[in-house]
């Protein structure tokens, strides 16, 4: 496989545990004033979801890499 596989595979994981993450510690605004909307949050805290999104990324894309690549367990026997 060439790196780019390996990117593109990072990228698909990061994508879908970011979905995960978004919704964690999420408080909504007490008064919104006219034009916010009611569901935003408070303090989206988007670089702090952004960091744990990667770390966790990092070790499902460890784990594949492992399984898929490396072929530590190998299921095939």
């Amino acid at each position: 496989m060439s790196w780019v596989t390996y990117i593109l595979v990072f990228a698909v994981i990061w994508w879908t545990v970011i979905f995960a993450v978004l919704p964690l510690g999420v408080r909504r605004l007490e008064n919104p004033t006219p034009g916010v909307d009611r569901g935003a949050p408070e303090k989206p805290q988007l670089r702090r979801k952004a960091i744990i999104c990667t770390a966790i990324t990092a070790v499902l894309w460890l784990v594949w890499y492992l399984v898929w690549v490396v072929d530590v367990f190998s299921f095939r026997k």
